[in-house]
């Protein structure tokens, strides 16, 4: 028989002991040792704890809370680095260095962040998430203790990068621990609903930057980094199960799973997921580092409408989560990949005219870019689930790869956009032209090969 978990954690889900002195037949896997009837019944189950460690998960159905702790572990590696940009200019002063030396620790934590991504997709496949999860919030947590008492800027730079190395195992995982966890349908909605929660944090965390570096300095940035790092290790071990049995982890050593990487890497509908989501995530990168100067030097908006503008694609972001989430349950994920998709491309070659041609000004890029960044999202969700879903054996390595070709994409469009800046919106609308017609190329793909069978070993 099958365990009900409807109304109790994931985590108390648990196969039955081998020494277990009934006789419980074919279906023994799925008895339920871990309720409290067979505690008290079974001989050998006497005295356990109700929360068992578990080697075998049950699908479950999306839990509110399980959505939260994911989408605040999801949203690490942005507030850890949103939430110390107003400190920049503190910390070159603090240590009498250049601006550039100051933002070299941006560029530290960016590049720990995407080997971090790479780094722990197969490790989590090998070892199981909880272990792998667990370790890199430890070390997202000392880190941020390590900037806060940091001596010189080289050494900021240093442990900046492990702590984004920490951050990447909790981007990573808690899309891998959604998948897992639930049916490819209500992984798709969880993903989205865990994007909502993600982007509050890069909503709020240069607000609450801000605020601290006024009252405590920009080490204050870090203790509170710290203490967020600590409630989220918490939290995770008390709640988060091990969501990778160990029957599906692989055999073979460590280094031997990095192999998975190849055969994603050949496959034209990992390639087409990649373009969709990551060229979507680069329009969002790229809006990100030229509206500052847009709407601020070009049009003239003010540091406070700014915020303001800047909110309003936030939000745009989290409707569109919400509306996937609703959605995908009734016409799934690829028909909404092939619809956002095209959204994409049309409001990006938008942008791209408006930029060109001036017409319509300010409001025209603003409604225009609503529509760019609103489905950023939507695609990201989507991308991640049915590519995790089409290699079930290597879904953490998916879900790392897919996470470190968005970083890279997004890092390239924030070089084109200095490389072709001229003080007007031309910069912007070019690269995010491009980027919406190559995320178009990705759906090419999807559609066009997603029938096609996954290489043996995948």
């Amino acid at each position: 028989m099958k365990v009900n978990i409807d109304d109790r954690p994931v985590a108390a889900l648990a196969i039955v002991p081998e020494s277990c002195a009934y006789n419980h037949g074919p279906e023994r896997a799925a008895c339920g040792a871990a309720s409290r009837l067979h505690r008290h019944a079974c001989p050998d189950a006497r005295g356990l704890p109700f929360r068992i460690p578990m080697s075998h998960v049950v699908r479950r159905r999306p839990d509110a809370r399980l959505i939260l702790l994911l989408g605040a572990l999801a949203a690490c590696g942005p507030i850890a680095t949103d939430m110390y940009l107003p400190s920049l200019p503190s910390i070159a002063a603090g240590f009498s260095v250049s601006a550039g030396a100051a933002q070299r620790t941006l560029t530290s934590f960016m590049a720990g962040f995407s080997i971090g991504m790479l780094l722990y997709g197969p490790l989590s496949d090998t070892w199981g998430r909880r272990p792998v999860l667990l370790g890199g919030i430890a070390l997202f947590t000392l880190a941020s203790i390590g900037c806060f008492v940091a001596g010189s800027i080289d050494m900021l730079i240093v442990v900046r990068f492990l702590q984004a190395l920490g951050a990447g195992a909790a981007s990573v995982l808690a899309r891998a621990i959604a998948r897992d966890a639930h049916e490819p349908s209500d992984a798709a909605k969880v993903l989205s609903m865990v994007a909502i929660v993600t982007a509050v944090g890069p909503l709020l965390a240069p607000l609450i930057g801000g605020q601290i570096l006024r009252f405590s300095g920009w080490r204050g940035v870090f203790v509170v980094l710290a203490v967020f790092g600590a409630l989220c290790a918490t939290t995770a071990y008390l709640r988060v199960p091990e969501t990778w049995p160990k029957e599906r982890r692989k055999s073979a050593a460590v280094l031997a799973s990095f192999a998975s990487y190849g055969r994603i890497l050949s496959d034209p509908v990992a390639w087409g997921h990649m373009l969709c989501g990551g060229m979507a995530f680069a329009s969002m990168f790229s809006y990100i580092t030229a509206t500052p100067f847009v709407y601020i030097e070009y049009f003239h908006v003010s540091p406070q409408h700014y915020g303001l503008l800047f909110g309003l694609n936030v939000v745009g972001i989290m409707i569109g989560n919400f509306a996937n989430s609703r959605l995908v349950g009734r016409i799934g994920s690829l028909r909404i990949i092939a619809a956002a998709s095209l959204v994409s491309c049309i409001a990006s070659l938008a942008v791209a005219f408006v930029a060109l041609t001036g017409l319509g000004g300010l409001w025209s890029i603003v409604v225009c870019l609503f529509f760019v960044v609103g489905v950023v999202g939507i695609l990201s969700a989507n991308c991640t689930t049915d590519l995790m879903h089409r290699y079930p054996h290597n879904a953490g390595a998916s879900a790392a790869v897919f996470g470190a070709m968005q970083l890279a994409l997004g890092a390239l469009a924030s070089v084109a956009i200095g490389a072709l800046a001229d003080g007007t919106p031309f910069a912007m609308g070019v690269t995010i032209g491009v980027s919406g017609l190559l995320c178009f190329a990705g759906r090419y793909l999807v559609l066009r090969w997603h029938g096609r069978p996954v290489k043996a070993g995948a």
